[in-house]
């Protein structure tokens, strides 16, 4: 007997199927059944199903000799189950990972629950997901299980069977099943609610529900929608077979008020011309089962729908389509009138004198503290503070045109943007995102998935704005001045933004591995895989959770992959991806794990261990581009597999002598002049005229990072010179 049955209706879905038939195949769980049930569908759902149960014993395809409808198909699936525990999940939908795991947890915590309710997020056709707005009626906190009389809130949230774990034995006992028509669920929720003598509640996405553009119910204009009177007369039949639960009859009396008002009022749902079939029999409804006494819920749309004014009702549609009609039009000429007197504000503005005691700073993603625009701004303090900073606020405003004409230094890691008319004396300054490995620029013409859209033309236009382009190393400036091609004079001094590294003591160190939680003798791993261009969805190449596992307890994971739901790791799995100082978390840790992200060339000049992850470097290479072959000279040793990475960081080669070489090699290739006065020189260039010219590169001795030695991790100075002042400059951009 299994611990899970999972029960998948299918019909007219095979474009999504496969994708929540494997949902659940790949759970890490194992310990379930899949029962999918073929709704006699017209299209390949049946095949698929087939296709699966042949490779996948766990899977049991079941085959309607007729189309019976979502709740029949679902009764067919159940009665074929043997699991202690029913989940619906519909064949459009997906789990998440590791949610049959969590159900089981939380099942085992709270003493074998009726009915375990646990949460869901829409997610759209673009890949954008929003989590249930109701999701604090799921909390997990105080006593559990418990009745629906402890937390009544439960009837108000979205009345759907997948979003529940229910048992078996209890659905038999009750004898619930699902009728047939639209809106099954309807009658199935509520009466199982009431009946459970246990519940609990789990307060974690476990499914995501696909909001189809075309093609699911709640988005087919049909006559069926009519079937909500018969399955309310379902619930209130019920309720009156059992008159212990009469006291549920005004909060289900709102519900289906509730429930009426948005079948009624979405425009994509009833059929043009039936809205006053609709709101006479929603009127009949509410008469009949409106207990005497019962609260009236509020609100004019659900008064117009309880009475059944079907004339007033489109009165007022058509006086709100005109109100949403004049005030688009007001908008739009609002909108204008503010564009043109804006652009009047910034001529106006570039005909006044320029201040040459002002520096103006943006980056992208902006303002932050680890780009190149922060370690500068850290450097005009330092060495022009004459100079007064400040960065570029909210766009569209007068102050920001007001700050983009008068000020003479204009420092950006990106771009103004084309708004931007560039005055005599102005000097621009733009610092790039760093050493470049994929291609970047007019490059990307031949990369098109990884430049989507790109105005090259005028793209170029602003480079002819460009005054100055910093470099890090040779590497850095023949490329800058290949891609973007114009006038400007590069400046080859270093990354002012890698300037923390050297200027930071043990005692830095120390206080930012306290503030991330490091513990005392961990060996931190900082995860940080580059974006997929050829990927709307940004997966990570590595799972942490799997991956700090097979590390092993010695070791603590930095990870800039969002991890959404708590890990069981506690504290050695730290999610860091919200953090807004990427070169802090650089400092805090003993070696950095990557793919393809341009931080090793930053991370070498630490001199701590690199590790490359390279299992689809070729896709990289072929999607994006590369500048240089990292196979052939990487920074550090180098893993396909989540098992080889394991196994880099257990043998010890991580920090071993070939990794060493590696990274000497690569640190005077790309970081020649990463001695902590990048910055200042940059600064003494542009703005003290007094041009530094290209350093020799840094002597070994003048290095000295905090690394870790051979029996773990050492936290020595970098150097011992002064702090700067403000903020260590953190990049997040790179």
């Amino acid at each position: 007997m299994p611990r899970f049955s999972v029960i998948v209706p299918a019909y007219e879905v095979q474009a999504y199927l496969a994708e929540c038939l494997d949902s659940v195949l790949s759970q890490s769980y194992p310990d379930f059944e899949l029962i999918a049930v073929d709704d006699r569908s017209p299209d390949h759902c049946g095949a698929i199903i087939d296709e699966y149960a042949a490779r996948d014993p766990r899977v049991r395809a079941v085959h309607l000799p007729e189309n019976a409808g979502l709740g029949r198909t679902r009764n067919a699936g159940a009665e074929e189950a043997s699991g202690d525990y029913l989940l619906f999940l519909d064949g459009d939908d997906t789990f998440t990972p590791h949610t049959l795991r969590a159900v089981a947890d939380r099942l085992a915590a709270t003493g074998e629950p009726d009915v375990l309710v646990f949460d869901y997020a829409r997610t759209h056709w673009d890949g954008t997901a929003l989590r249930n707005r109701l999701a604090d009626r799921l909390t997990e906190e105080g006593p559990a299980p418990f009745t629906l009389a402890d937390r009544p809130g439960l009837l108000r949230v979205l009345m759907v069977a997948w979003n529940k774990a229910y048992r078996r034995e209890f659905v038999t006992r009750e004898g619930f099943r699902f009728p047939p028509g639209y809106y099954e669920d309807t009658p199935w929720t509520f009466p199982v609610l009431m009946a459970a003598g246990s519940i609990a509640t789990l307060d974690r996405v476990c499914v995501h529900y696909r909001q189809r553009r075309r093609g699911s119910i709640l988005r087919t204009t049909s006559p069926r929608h009519f079937d909500v009177f018969d399955q309310y007369d379902r619930v209130f039949a019920y309720l009156g077979e059992r008159p212990g639960l009469e006291r549920w009859r005004p909060e289900l009396y709102a519900r289906m008020l509730d429930h009426l008002t948005t079948v009624a009022t979405r425009r994509d749902r009833l059929p043009r011309g039936s809205h006053p079939a609709f709101l006479r029999r929603a009127r009949a409804h509410c008469r009949r089962h409106r207990a005497p006494g019962t609260p009236v819920p509020p609100g004019l749309r659900r008064a117009l729908v309880r009475h059944g004014l079907h004339r007033t009702f489109r009165i007022l549609r058509l006086a709100a389509a005109l109100r949403r009609h004049a005030r688009a039009s007001a908008r739009r000429w609002t909108q204008a009138l503010r564009t043109a007197a804006l652009r009047l504000h910034y001529r106006v503005q570039r005909r006044l004198p320029l201040r040459a005691d002002r520096a103006l700073f943006a980056a992208d993603p902006a303002p932050d503290h680890g780009c190149d625009p922060s370690a500068l701004e850290a450097a005009f303090h330092a060495h022009a503070p004459h100079i007064r900073t400040a960065w570029l606020g909210r766009p569209g405003t007068a102050a920001h045109f007001t700050a983009l004409a008068r000020s003479k230094y204009l420092v950006h890691n990106a771009g103004f943007g084309p708004g931007l008319v560039k005055r005599p004396g102005q000097v621009y300054v733009q610092t790039r995102y760093g050493t470049p490995l994929g291609h970047t620029g007019l490059d990307l013409q031949e990369r098109p998935a990884a430049a989507p859209g790109t105005d090259f033309a005028g793209h170029l236009r602003e480079v002819d704005q460009w005054d100055y382009v910093l470099s890090g190393n040779r590497h850095s400036t023949l490329t800058w001045e290949r891609v973007h091609p114009g006038g400007y004079t590069t400046l080859e001094y270093g990354s002012p933004r890698n300037d923390a590294f050297q200027h930071a003591t043990s005692a830095d160190v120390a206080r930012l591995r306290a503030s991330l939680g490091v513990p005392e003798g961990a060996v931190a791993v900082l995860y940080v895989p580059a974006r997929r261009d050829h990927r709307r969805t940004q997966t990570p190449p590595l799972d942490p959770g799997r991956l700090l596992g097979l590390l092993g307890p010695r070791f603590t994971l930095l990870t800039r992959v969002p991890l959404g739901e708590p890990s069981a790791a506690g504290a050695r799995l730290v999610d860091v991806s919200a953090h807004p100082d990427l070169s802090a978390l650089c400092l805090a840790s003993d070696a950095l794990l990557t793919d393809f992200s341009p931080l090793m060339f930053d991370y070498a000049g630490l001199d701590r261990p690199v590790v490359l992850h390279t299992a689809d470097w070729d896709t990289f290479r072929t999607v994006r581009g590369a500048y240089l072959d990292l196979l052939a000279s990487p920074p550090g040793p180098l893993a396909r597999t989540e098992e080889e990475v394991a196994d880099v960081f257990a043998s010890g080669h991580w920090r071993g002598v070939r990794s060493a070489r590696l990274r000497a090699a690569f640190r005077e290739r790309f970081c020649p002049y990463d001695d902590g006065n990048a910055g200042e020189r940059v600064v003494r260039h542009v703005v003290l005229g007094r041009p530094a010219g290209l350093p020799g590169a840094v002597p070994p001795g003048a290095r000295r990072p905090v690394r870790p030695s051979a029996e773990g991790p050492v936290r020595a100075p970098l150097a011992s010179v002064p702090q700067p002042s403000g903020p260590l400059p953190v990049t997040e951009g790179r």
